[in-house]
């Protein structure tokens, strides 16, 4: 797992390195999770996330998410921009407690942080509910209700 986290980070880095636009940073919740952005415009962008969560034992995920710029405020000019920003995408983990099985359904977010002006980080809290199928013994739906994170995000 740790090759893969770190096969994945190197790509990400190799990739932002020719191209503008990119983000590379982590969100941490009940786990950690590996985030890139890559931004369309000032109004959107995309948000791929990888890691591992621990709610009730042990996930690895996958999240992505087409995020839309909500707002932006200079609040605090020196420092700068506060953003809200609001996206919805898929999510598939893989459960690796209990009995096992796969979880593949769909997330929502809302993400609010601020931009700072002298250094190209991004520092966000969010939430990121879901609602999807859980493949394994009993099956059914599950939720994924109480996903709140804090990201930090180095934007090239």
């Amino acid at each position: 797992m740790k090759k893969l986290l770190l096969a994945l980070a190197f790509v990400f880095c190799a990739a932002s390195v020719s191209a503008q636009g990119w983000g590379l940073g982590a969100r941490v919740n009940a786990g950690v999770q590996l985030q890139a952005e890559y931004t369309f415009s000032s109004e959107n962008y995309l948000d791929a996330r990888l890691g591992v969560n621990f709610p009730s034992g042990l996930d690895v995920d996958l999240t992505l998410l087409y995020q839309w710029n909500i707002g932006q405020w200079d609040w605090t000019p020196k420092a700068g921009t506060w953003f809200f920003d609001a996206g919805v995408g898929a999510q598939a983990a893989l459960l690796l407690h209990d009995n096992g099985g796969v979880y593949a359904g769909v997330v929502g977010d809302a993400k609010f942080g601020i931009k700072f002006n002298k250094v190209p980080i991004k520092l966000a809290i969010d939430y990121t509910p879901g609602l999807g199928c859980l493949f394994a013994d009993g099956g059914g739906f599950a939720g994924r209700w109480y996903n709140f994170g804090l990201s930090c995000v180095y934007c090239f």
